[in-house]
């Protein structure tokens, strides 16, 4: 399951849940099914594992473009070369030649670096949603955690009164 879905599920979980009653001192919350909110954090101890494989492949495909990129720079290059090599025998050909192979390698440069600079960018647009949305599943998880310690805290209080 997608951690986003996860995180949803959980918010429903609290938005959900029953409030606390404002006539209970010093605490203003709800009451969280313990078994539901442990399930939704086991769910998100395994999501989280697959959105990081999921950034891996991303970085793999970043990889593979720059892989691609290289290769046809190469090609470019060899491509040049056998043109400038079929034109040695006379000067201006020489000239138009290396002229052309010089064009070739600096559009495969710079289309290289376009595919690098978005391959990298792409990353690092999905690792800081990644960060964002796991920082935003924690911070829930910890307000959750935050509510059931209040609720014993309001537990203790009732039986030190009784």
């Amino acid at each position: 399951m997608d951690i986003l879905e996860l995180v949803d599920r959980l918010e429903e979980l609290v938005n959900e849940s029953p409030q606390i009653p404002s006539y209970v001192p010093f605490f203003n919350g709800v009451v969280v099914d313990e078994e539901k909110l442990w399930d939704l954090i086991d769910q998100m101890r395994v999501a989280v594992p697959e959105e990081v494989r999921k950034a891996r492949k991303v970085l793999a495909q970043k990889e593979r473009i720059i892989a691609q990129a290289q290769e046809k720079a190469r090609r470019l290059l060899e491509e040049a070369e056998e043109e400038k090599a079929r034109r040695v025998a006379e000067h201006e050909i020489v000239q138009e030649a290396e002229r052309r192979a010089e064009e070739i390698l600096a559009q495969a440069q710079a289309e290289a670096e376009q595919m690098r600079a978005e391959a990298m960018a792409y990353a690092r647009e999905l690792l800081h949603d990644l960060e964002r949305h796991l920082a935003r599943a924690l911070r829930e998880v910890q307000a959750g955690a935050r509510v059931l310690e209040g609720r014993e805290g309001v537990a203790e209080v009732a039986a030190d009164e009784g």
